[in-house]
């Protein structure tokens, strides 16, 4: 039995879209890392297998350089982040969230907006490239 060392995941709770993504991934690098197709497999053969391996080039250099340099402006430390603050509801147990000075923390809600955008993007990119992937699967044999 072989197992599947997903090395872009913590050890830690993910939704199965994510480790489905992930997972796939780690296919692809294995096999370009450890099997080698480049010096095992005549890629310039034919056409269709010359597209095939600019498909596995393309989507190995994006897993493992650009994806992994996405910023998102949230993670900037010097970004002044709202104190999260309840207020008891008066005549109860219960407490409600006190909403921040949304001027006093423009620049965070403007750096909330832009990652919510980003986040939407890069979604559609991963989805695109798995996609792009799945349809590579023949070829991803040594």
């Amino acid at each position: 039995m072989k197992k599947l060392k997903i090395l872009t995941l913590e050890k830690e709770w993910y939704d199965k879209d994510e480790i489905l993504m992930h997972a796939s991934f780690q296919i692809l690098v294995d096999y370009v890392e450890k099997e080698k197709p480049d010096k095992s497999i005549e890629w310039n053969a034919n056409k269709v297998h010359k597209k095939a391996w600019s498909e596995i080039c393309d989507l190995y250099k994006w897993w493992k350089k650009k994806r992994p340099a996405r910023k998102d402006p949230l993670d900037n430390k010097k970004l002044k982040r709202p104190p999260i603050k309840f207020k008891k509801i008066p005549g109860s147990n219960f407490r409600k969230l006190v909403e921040p000075n949304k001027k006093k923390y423009s620049k965070y809600y403007k750096a909330l907006e832009k990652s919510v955008k980003l986040e939407h993007k890069w979604y559609k990119e991963d989805q695109r490239n798995l996609h792009r992937l799945i349809k590579i699967r023949p070829f991803l044999w040594t």
